[in-house]
C-alpha cells in the first residue's frame, strides 16, 4: 500500500478536540485523513452520502477532549455508543491486524471499549483498566517526559528505538492508569511479558519519578499501552501537539536540529506498518 492510498478515519463526537491536530500530523505524512463524526458510522440522522463504515478506513484514530462531557467516566459515553452497535465490526477490524489510536480521551474510550488492555482477548465484555483522576485531584498541562520501553511489538512506535526519551505534551485530568485484578503487579507483569507496554514516565535524568514527573499517579508510571497484536495504541500524552519541533516549549534553547517534533515518529511509524502489510 502507497501512503497516498491510505485512509484514515479521525473519528469526533459532541466535546472530542485535538482533531484538527491529529488530521493535520496524517495529511502532512501524504495519507488521506477524514472526519468522521460517529453518528456517519452508526447511520444516525445522515444521508446515503455521509455514511461510512468502519472497514471505508486502514486505520482510526480517537483524540482528545472530554466527549459527552466526560459524564458517568471519562470516554464512558462515546465507548458505550461505539460498542452497542459497532462491537463486532471494531472486533473484525483489529483481527485483520488494523490499527486503531486513541490519544488522551481516546485512551479512555479505548479502555471502556475494552480493546485495551486486552491481554488475552480482542475486546474484553467489561474494561480491564481504568483511567481514573490524576493523584492531583486538578488537570495538568505540562510537558512530560516519555521513555520507550517497547520491544517492538507495538505497530505505532516501531521508528522509535528501544530507551529513546520523547518530550510528549500531557492535558488531562484523568490520566491515572489502574487495573481492575486485585494484584496490580501481576497484571503489569502480564503486560511486560506481552511487550504490551509502550510508554513510562520519567524524570530529566531518564529515571521513574512520582509528581510532576509523572503527573497523574499512573500505576507503574504507565503512560500508553498496546494490545496484544501491537495494533491498538492508547496514550495519555499528545503526540499530535509536538509533531513539529517548532512546537516544543523548549526549541529557542535547543533550536530546530532536528525539524521533526518527538511525535512524529507515532504517526510515521502506522505509516509504515501499513505500506508493508496491506
Amino acid at each position: 500500500m502507497k501512503k497516498n492510498d491510505i485512509r484514515v478515519g479521525i473519528l469526533r463526537i459532541e466535546g472530542t478536540n485535538c482533531e484538527q491536530e491529529s488530521f493535520d500530523a496524517f495529511q502532512q505524512l501524504n495519507t488521506n485523513p477524514e472526519f468522521v463524526h460517529l453518528k456517519q458510522l452508526l447511520h444516525v440522522d445522515t444521508t446515503k452520502e455521509e455514511e461510512r463504515k468502519i472497514s471505508d478506513f486502514h486505520c482510526l484514530m480517537i483524540p482528545g477532549g472530554f466527549s459527552a462531557g466526560d459524564y458517568i467516566r471519562a470516554g464512558a459515553i462515546f465507548a458505550a455508543r461505539m460498542k452497542s452497535k459497532l462491537g463486532k465490526d471494531l472486533t473484525t477490524y483489529v483481527k485483520e491486524g488494523y490499527p486503531i489510536l486513541g490519544v488522551c480521551n481516546g485512551f479512555q474510550v479505548l479502555i471502556e471499549l475494552g480493546l485495551l488492555p486486552a491481554t488475552d482477548t480482542v475486546m474484553s465484555t467489561i474494561p480491564q483498566a481504568c483511567l481514573h483522576r490524576n493523584d492531583s485531584s486538578r488537570f495538568e498541562c505540562r510537558p512530560s517526559l516519555l521513555k520507550h520501553v517497547n520491544n517492538g511489538n507495538c505497530a505505532f512506535t516501531q521508528d522509535i528505538n528501544k530507551n529513546d526519551i520523547r518530550l510528549i505534551p500531557s492535558a488531562h485530568a484523568e490520566g491515572k492508569l489502574i487495573f481492575t485484578t486485585e494484584n496490580q503487579e501481576k497484571t503489569v507483569k502480564q503486560l511486560e511479558d506481552n511487550d504490551q507496554i509502550v510508554f513510562k514516565y520519567v524524570d530529566d535524568h531518564g529515571k521513574y519519578a512520582g509528581y510532576p514527573w509523572n503527573p497523574n499517579g499512573s500505576f507503574a508510571n504507565i503512560a500508553g499501552i498496546c494490545n496484544h497484536g501491537g495494533n491498538v495504541f492508547g496514550m495519555m500524552p499528545h503526540p499530535e501537539r509536538v509533531f513539529h519541533r517548532f512546537q516544543h516549549h523548549n526549541w529557542p534553547e535547543q533550536g530546530l536540529n532536528p525539524d521533526h517534533g518527538d511525535g512524529q515518529a507515532v504517526f510515521s511509524s502506522i505509516i509504515s506498518y501499513l505500506e508493508k502489510h496491506f
